[in-house]
């Protein structure tokens, strides 16, 4: 009777090592889908970030006197690619919000230059860029939704014992922290 009570504690002593052991190995490799996912938004902002010189050289020829609404654009980028460079998610989505928020102010004063408005080259570049916004808005769902998988498995019962054990620690959204950003451009003709 004493050797069978010593078997059922081994074989249950192998079946939870070999539970904490599959749940470990899922979450680092959640961890490492969100890891996999930020370097994808990475990617893109530096596409982004590389494109937007060219965009204000190109500009500047036509806009001279819109120095500041350039600056602007410039000083944005500078701070995303520095807040993007450190890693910290927070700091780099708030950064990108404001660089979003100054090409858009860009934009809106490339609308008083029609000849800027039908060079080629300004063309060109506004499209890679448009192309790029819609390439770095999937990067951010799909790391998002990586952050939420990753997020969820640390919380839940039983993966949240082994999560804590190994000190796992839950992944930051790539989300839009200012409120003038969430809110639709208004547009008016008047």
């Amino acid at each position: 009777m004493g050797g069978a009570v010593v078997l059922i504690v081994v074989v249950a002593a192998v079946i939870i090592a070999l539970m904490v052991m599959g749940t470990y190995n899922g979450l680092v490799r959640l961890r490492n889908a969100v890891k996999n996912a930020w370097s994808q938004i990475d990617v893109q902002l530096k596409r982004r970030h590389d494109l937007i010189p060219n965009l204000v050289e190109t500009a500047k020829g036509y806009m001279k006197h819109e120095r500041e609404t350039l600056e602007a654009v410039v000083k944005a980028r500078n701070l995303a690619a520095s807040a993007r460079e450190s890693g910290n998610v927070a700091n780099s989505a708030s950064a990108e919000s404001q660089l979003s928020g100054a090409m858009a102010n860009l934009f809106v004063v490339v609308e008083r230059y029609p000849d800027l408005k039908a060079n080629q080259n300004f063309l060109s570049l506004q499209e890679e860029l448009t192309s790029t916004e819609n390439k770095v808005s999937f990067a951010r769902q799909f790391y998002n939704d990586s952050v939420m998988n990753f997020n969820n498995k640390i919380e839940m019962f039983p993966s949240n014992i082994v999560a804590g054990m190994f000190k796992f620690k839950a992944a930051d959204f790539f989300e839009i922290t200012e409120a003038a950003q969430r809110e639709a451009p208004k547009v008016s003709f008047s």
